[in-house]
Parts: structure tokens; C-alpha cells; sequence
């Protein structure tokens, strides 16, 4: 399990709903295959983007069914499977599993927070338990927990974790655990997560991207990946300027923060952009609406996304 490897762009799905709140799966089919048809080299379900911590048991099953039958082995799958606490991990990991994921990722307990011996031993745990590789989900902002840069390059070495997606916002820490990933033989595949910054982490050594904003626009993402491959990297810091440029769909709207200014946006700009049908959200959150998508609209128009 600790010899699964994914390099490149992987985006984290953000997942349409009805307007009555139902999976609108013609919506994600649309999605899916526009971000595979792009060149993406793996997609991952159910992350933060993807509304994990909105859905019931049945609701994370139909995405992950409908998931795993839209891809068809298109591209490895990656499945959330992020939970308060281990037992439940462990049963989202093991229904996962049967629907047909191709790696799981986690993050560290949160609701009864304990010491990192603790946070260690839960990641050994699922990685006993499971017959999947584990990706380490490290997002101290939702869990309260920082994934310390030694234990995950420890847990990386005894194949225990196949990677890191790196949310953290530590830029420090994630380019240390990147030369120590290469001084151990590079054990585990490293994602960043953070989306404005991809250049620099791919410069630092990250093997690859779980970029939300791949969702509306996943073409420039894979440009830049091809880009740093080839060390092109006057282009990929073009592309990522490009890209930064779109990114401030999160910042012209008002009265609206946290998630339903991030994942809203996603949702409207998917919806003007007609892949779409509607940018409802979970309750509580409320769907961006007036002036809000207009604002989204004129950004999307001055990226050359959508006609004026």
C-alpha cells in the first residue's frame, strides 16, 4: 500500500447539489469528465471542497458510488473518509473501500483532542486496519491538530502513510518535510493544497496539487504542472499568475465568509459557466445570490472564462 504514487493535479471535487438539495449527479458527471478530459491525474472526493463534514453516511456513499462509476479508472480516485474520531474513520475507510476508492485520506482526530502519541496512533491504526494506502490530511485551521513535518516523514518511512495533502498554511514546515521525504527516498507523494501558491510549492519539491480553483478552471493547473515538469518555470509562475488572477472569486463578494464564500464560489462560478445547474449549498449555508454572482460573473468575463 505504501508503494501508491500520484504526481500532478488533484483537484478536490466540489460536489453539485438540486435545488432541492439532492446529489444533481447529471451536474457531476459534467464536472468529472471536464476536469479528466483537462488532464488532471487524479481527482479526490469528499476533502473539504467536496462538503465531507455536511454529509450523512448515505450522502458520502452516493458521491463515492457515483464517483468511482463517472471516473470508471480514468484516474486514481481518493476518497475522504474524515471523521471525529477513529472508529468512525475506520468505517468510512472500510465503505470506501467496497465502493471502489483507490486511496483514502484523513485527518488527525477532532473533537476529543489528545497528545500527538495519540494523533500517531491513529494513523497506525488506520493503516492496520485498512487495505488501502492513507494520505495524511493535514488542516490545523478545521482540526485544531498540526501535522508535526517529522511525524509524517516518520510514518512515510515505516509505510505507514503513502502522502501528505498539505493544507496547513505552514510554508515552512511543508518545505521541510519535502527535503526530508528526499533525503528518505522519497517514501511519500506530497500535495499542497494551497492553490495561490502551487509555483512555490512545486519549486520546494511537492510532487503535486489539490487545487479547488481546478475545479472552474483545471487547464491551468495542468499547464503549470507540465510546466514545472519540464522546469519551465517562467510558465509556471505565468500560469499561476493567471490563475490568482481568477482566485478572486472569493474576494469580490460581500456579506458571506468561510465556506460559503470559498466553496460558494466555486458552486456560482460552475453555474454561470453552465456546468452547473444550480450553486445551492448545504444548510446552513446560504447560495451566493445577486449582486454577489454578478460580481463573480465580471471575473470570470475578465479571465477570458466567460463571454461578456
Amino acid at each position: 500500500m505504501s508503494d501508491f504514487k500520484i504526481r500532478g493535479v488533484v483537484p478536490p471535487v466540489v460536489v453539485p447539489d438540486t435545488e432541492d438539495r439532492r446529489l444533481d449527479v447529471a451536474s457531476f458527471e459534467r464536472s468529472i469528465d471536464r476536469m479528466i478530459d483537462a488532464g488532471v491525474d487524479g481527482l479526490f472526493f469528499l476533502g473539504s471542497s467536496g462538503e465531507v463534514v455536511f454529509s450523512t453516511d448515505e450522502r458520502r456513499d452516493e458521491v463515492v458510488r457515483e464517483a468511482v462509476r463517472i471516473v470508471d479508472h480514468r484516474v486514481p480516485v481518493l476518497v475522504g473518509i474524515i471523521d471525529t474520531e477513529t472508529e468512525r474513520v475506520i468505517e468510512h475507510g472500510r465503505r470506501a473501500q467496497e465502493l471502489g476508492a483507490d486511496a483514502l485520506v484523513a485527518t488527525a482526530p477532532f473533537y476529543a483532542l489528545g497528545g500527538m502519541a495519540d494523533v500517531e496512533e491513529h494513523f497506525r491504526i488506520l493503516h492496520e486496519e485498512l487495505d488501502l494506502p492513507v494520505f495524511a490530511y493535514d488542516i490545523p485551521v478545521c482540526v485544531h491538530t498540526k501535522l508535526p513535518w517529522k511525524l509524517l516523514a516518520k510514518l512515510g518511512a515505516e509505510g505507514v502513510l503513502a502522502g501528505v495533502k498539505d493544507s496547513s498554511g505552514d510554508d515552512i514546515s511543508f518545505r521541510y518535510l519535502c527535503q526530508e521525504n528526499e533525503r528518505l527516498g522519497h517514501p511519500l507523494s506530497l500535495l499542497t493544497g494551497h492553490e495561490i501558491v502551487v509555483d512555490g510549492a512545486y519549486l520546494s519539491g511537492a510532487d503535486g496539487s489539490v487545487p479547488g480553483l481546478a475545479n472552474v478552471e483545471p487547464h491551468g493547473y495542468v499547464r503549470m504542472w507540465k510546466a514545472a515538469e519540464a522546469g519551465d518555470w517562467a510558465t509556471v509562475k505565468a500560469e499561476q499568475d493567471k490563475l490568482n488572477d481568477l482566485s478572486h472569486i472569493f474576494d469580490v463578494t460581500t456579506g458571506v465568509q468561510g465556506f460559503g464564500g470559498g466553496v460558494g464560489a466555486f458552486k456560482t462560478a460552475l453555474m454561470l459557466m453552465g456546468v452547473y445547474e444550480s450553486n445551492q449549498m448545504p444548510r446552513p449555508v446560504k447560495a451566493l445570490e445577486g449582486t454577489n454572482v454578478e460580481a463573480i460573473r465580471s471575473v470570470l468575463v475578465s479571465c477570458g472564462l466567460l463571454e461578456a
